[in-house]
């Protein structure tokens, strides 16, 4: 995948405002053919109550309502299990073509996907994109392992570190991949609903390193910060325009990945390893959350919730609150959204068979 392709899904605050003007009036006509009034909606969210996905979602559902022809109730029905496959499936099998069903994926969606694991019975390139929300994430560990910054990553290694995760294909496939190129001796305890129940897990103690995306960070794990229950270390960083990862707009203060990589071994990533890990990065956050139909639905209704997902950008409703559940980042709507998805689901062949091979030997993942 080249790297220039990416820009699309960068943070182009202007790019996105000409083409968030465009759509406004390519779809002011046809949203008029669709009509919701007395209609309920209902957005599939295949992950537990209180993760970073989850929250996103529930704050796009009071703006749809608002924006969609008819103001329908749109309600967010939870469906968690298998890294977020079992809901996506459902949705696959079970969605009718008639705009009242959403999905809301993630990148624990889009991974078992480009993987060809077998639970996945859906196809994600046939879904019809509504919108785009790249995001980042933030790492951070227990104050009782004696760091107090990314500058001393180096006392972590030689430690026994746990890690609440949801499954080795789900987003968590990215902080694994980094511990592992970190050199850190971290063990998954596989099994949790969401990052939400990882969360829970950390300030239980029961595992003592975690990251949570950007809006379930900002949102709950900010607090444990401030009464020093949590030390945070790193964000995964965000693509600039010409596709270098850099400091995430939304934790300036943070170094990115490949940063704290450099301070705890004095060059830069390199090798396999770190080429695998940008290409699924790149999948998992500058692409992340995605908002779908089912395949086959009336590009009238498809157009109808493009229209309303962009009057609800340009709501200053919407702007007055976004920071929280969206961070410093740019809602991609329309056909700059398909151009995200086609960059999400563009992982090398090489890159992807390097990932199954070493998933298979360090986690015992068959496919």
């Amino acid at each position: 995948m080249s790297w220039k392709s990416i820009k699309t899904v960068g943070r182009q605050a202007g790019a996105i405002a000409v083409a968030t003007a465009a759509l406004v009036t390519a779809y002011a006509s046809p949203a008029l053919a669709a009509d919701f009034s007395g209609k309920r909606v209902e957005l599939i969210m295949p992950f537990q109550e209180g993760g970073g996905t989850d929250t996103w979602g529930r704050f796009w559902v009071p703006h749809l309502s608002k924006h969609l022809p008819g103001n329908p109730s749109v309600v967010v029905r939870n469906i968690p299990g298998g890294g977020s496959t079992t809901g996506a499936n459902q949705f696959e099998a079970r969605a009718r073509p008639d705009g009242l069903t959403l999905l809301g994926t993630s990148a624990s969606t889009h991974f078992p996907y480009l993987l060809n694991d077998r639970r996945v019975r859906f196809e994600a390139k046939d879904w019809e994109v509504i919108l785009g929300s790249p995001t980042g994430g933030v790492v951070f560990v227990r104050p009782e392992l004696g760091v107090q910054s990314a500058a001393d990553m180096g006392k972590l290694r030689g430690q026994s570190l746990k890690y609440g995760s949801q499954g080795a294909t789900s987003l968590d496939l990215v902080p694994l991949l980094a511990f592992d190129i970190m050199g850190l001796n971290v063990d998954a305890v596989f099994g949790m609903q969401g990052r939400g129940a990882g969360r829970l897990a950390f300030e239980r103690g029961e595992v003592n390193i975690d990251y949570q995306t950007s809006s379930a960070y900002i949102n709950n794990v900010k607090p444990l910060i401030e009464a020093n229950q949590a030390v945070p270390l790193f964000s995964w960083g965000m693509l600039d325009s010409n596709g270098n990862i850099v400091r995430d707009p939304s934790f300036p203060d943070l170094p990115s990945f490949p940063e704290a990589y450099e301070m705890a071994f004095g060059e830069k990533p390199s090798g396999p390893a770190w080429e695998a890990y940008k290409s699924f990065f790149i999948a998992g956050f500058p692409a992340q959350k995605m908002l779908v139909l089912p395949k086959g639905t009336p590009s009238e209704i498809v157009e109808a919730y493009r229209a309303a997902a962009t009057a609800a950008i340009n709501d200053p409703a919407f702007q007055e609150n976004r920071e929280a559940a969206l961070g410093e980042y740019e809602q991609v709507v329309g056909k700059p959204a398909e151009v995200m998805m086609e960059q999400a689901f563009s992982v090398s062949e090489e890159s992807r068979n390097w990932v199954r091979n070493w998933l298979t030997e360090k986690y015992s993942v068959q496919f």
